[in-house]
């Protein structure tokens, strides 16, 4: 069975549509374990101080759930079942970090509409495919 995982970004809307949509046309093909991926970045400091560690966490872990909710609702719609998991860190590494966490052999992203900065430094999907280098364990799928 295949594990795939699926970064979402709350603020690319049509990318998530996207990166679902593929999903679901790969799981009406193959049976799939899904893992919707949902990464924080770090709070700064100056904004850390104002909370306790334990208090930033769940902040942070609530509002990375909600994020999740509407890749969640357009899976279940499409009748795919699906995990998810919020994690605290750097998108690229912390998306090549729990596919292999997850012992996940896909990464699924949706279509990148390109922008100044993704032309400049890569893509999301091109920064974590060159994390992952030659290693070949890992097919990365999107733009």
């Amino acid at each position: 069975m295949r594990r795939i995982l699926v970064p979402i970004d709350p603020t690319e809307p049509a990318r998530t549509r996207s990166a679902v949509d593929q999903v679901v046309h790969i799981c009406s093909q193959e049976p799939a374990a899904v893992r919707l991926l949902r990464v924080q970045p770090a709070v700064s400091g100056h904004v850390a101080m104002f909370f306790d560690a334990h208090e930033l966490r769940e902040l942070q872990q609530s509002a990375g759930a909600e994020d999740l909710e509407p890749a969640r609702n357009l899976l279940a719609m499409a009748g795919v079942s699906c995990t998810s998991t919020v994690v605290i860190g750097r998108s690229a590494e912390s998306i090549v970090s729990a596919a292999r966490d997850f012992g996940c052999d896909r990464i699924v992203f949706g279509r990148d509409e390109p922008s100044l900065a993704g032309r400049i430094f890569g893509s999301l999907a091109q920064q974590v495919r060159q994390l992952l280098g030659a290693s070949g364990d890992l097919q990365v799928i999107g733009s």
